[in-house]
């Protein structure tokens, strides 16, 4: 029997609602390390497929799931998928650039022999004059004054310099559709013969985007769920059709500013929550939320109040990147963050606000009603029987402000809603009886105790996914 089936017995007022997802990188490259970053509260583990060889991935994964059984908790594994992240190409030392200077970039120039800036793609095919052309990630500021021979020319805007292999930006620019890569394509089909959770998508600009991903995810036999990352102009343009056609929304922060202009980002991260909880998608928000502790063992107040601001508007996890990827404070980066999380939930009675449309399927009817249950008879917690997923990630949206614990007898499925805000799972054996037969579990492992009130939600046909239609009470004696 596997270890994840012995999660340790963690006490209801211990229970941290929101999630955290950490990044893995040159820091964090070994098991100890893995290992204690779930240790320390992390429930996702990021592999940004930007960087690395397949065979480091695949060590990569072994790690986790290793550690996810000493631990004693499901671990989701999230591949990253670059997208059209287009950067400079290869030069000697730094370029530097003034204010009124003109340029030209083109795919692999060499800049040695002719003063061009070569790049890793072929802008001349996709960007028009007077279109915006950050260099060095946002650093410098240029706009397209004309394209010929394949060669872009631009205006700068401000002094500055350029390294090579650094990130290019184009806010106004359309990608007609060609966001999935050659690489994400490689990438993608290695992913597809590992033990991978989630897909995430970078640089979206549609809905189709997101179906065209999900064909090719398909054509591989993938059961990952896809993660959508909010990052360009065009994404917000399209926002509700984007959120529809994905399993789980990205606020990645870090391209979304540079894109779109820092000051949309904290609106935008709203809309997108509030979407997140309206439509039963799990929300993630990424970047810079402890960026200060790359190289301080201390956070900032302002990023203090950032991870407590994304737990209060809703958000279903938090996101680590350079600071677990690359820091000196890994391990520290998410004791801080979980520290700052279960100190907001238990100090603010503020919930999510947001207007739900009324949705009359019978799966949202039946969350309603459990929930509405449950508060009605003050119950310590709800054990829901799923075997998808669905059922336990419909409750978790309408935030039930209670432990969430479901069941179920498929592990992917566990390793999924390890990111989803309130869900603790537990993986068992189908079974008419298992959320009352887990509940006696907790019983018996003090999690529960003497006259606490428990709600039992499970379906007439177990393991059968949408057959959710019975709700009962408990009183534990």
């Amino acid at each position: 029997m596997s270890e994840v089936y012995k999660a340790p017995a963690v006490p209801l007022q211990d229970y941290k609602r929101a999630k955290m997802i950490a990044t893995v990188g040159p820091a964090t490259n070994n098991y100890n390390a893995i290992r204690d970053l779930l240790q320390a509260g992390a429930n996702g583990i990021r592999l940004n497929f930007s960087h690395g060889a397949y065979d480091e991935r695949e060590q990569q994964i072994k790690w986790i799931r290793k550690a996810s059984k000493e631990v004693g908790k499901p671990v989701a594994i999230i591949a990253d998928l670059q997208g059209p992240k287009i950067r400079l190409g290869d030069f000697e030392g730094q370029i530097d650039l003034t204010k009124g200077q003109s340029i030209s970039l083109k795919y692999n120039a060499n800049y040695e022999k002719d003063g061009v800036i070569p790049t890793q793609y072929d802008l001349s095919k996709k960007v028009k004059r007077g279109e915006r052309l950050y260099l060095f990630d946002g650093r410098v500021r240029t706009s397209v004054t004309s394209i010929k021979d394949g060669t872009v020319h631009a205006t700068v805007h401000n002094d500055g310099y350029v390294v090579k292999r650094k990130g290019l930006n184009l806010p106004d620019t359309d990608f007609g559709g060609d966001v999935i890569t050659k690489k994400d394509k490689e990438d993608l089909a290695f992913a597809s013969t590992q033990d991978i959770d989630y897909v995430a998508q970078s640089f979206v600009q549609t809905a189709d985007d997101l179906r065209a991903m999900r064909h090719l995810m398909k054509s591989h036999n993938m059961n990952a769920r896809l993660i959508v990352k909010f990052e360009t102009k065009s994404a917000i343009e399209n926002m509700l059709a984007i959120v529809e056609e994905a399993d789980m929304i990205m606020v990645a922060r870090g391209d979304l500013a540079v894109e779109a202009e820092a000051e949309v980002v904290p609106v935008v991260q709203r809309q997108l929550v509030a979407y997140g909880l309206q439509y039963a998608k799990p929300t993630i928000v990424a970047t810079q939320m402890l960026a200060s502790m790359t190289g301080s063992p201390e956070p900032t107040r302002a990023e203090v109040s950032d991870v407590a601001t994304a737990v209060l508007i809703g958000a279903d996890c938090v996101m680590l990147s350079d600071e677990t990827a690359a820091g000196s404070y890994p391990i520290e980066a998410v004791k801080v963050m979980k520290k700052v999380i279960r100190y907001t939930e238990a100090n603010s009675p503020a919930r999510p606000l947001y207007v739900r449309e009324e949705d009359h399927s019978r799966q949202s009817a039946i969350s309603e009603a459990i929930i509405g249950l449950a508060k009605n008879v003050h119950a310590k917690a709800i054990v829901v029987e799923t075997k998808s997923g669905a059922s336990a990630i419909q409750i978790a949206s309408l935030r039930p402000n209670m432990p969430l614990i479901a069941v179920t007898s498929d592990k992917r499925t566990a390793q999924q809603l390890a990111i989803v805000c309130d869900v603790k799972t537990y993986v068992r054996p189908d079974s008419a009886t298992a959320a009352s037969k887990l509940t006696d579990y907790l019983q018996e492992t003090k999690v529960f105790r003497k006259g606490d009130v428990v709600v039992n939600v499970s379906g007439r046909y177990p393991g059968v996914v949408g057959t959710t239609d019975t709700i009962k009470v408990r009183a534990i004696e």
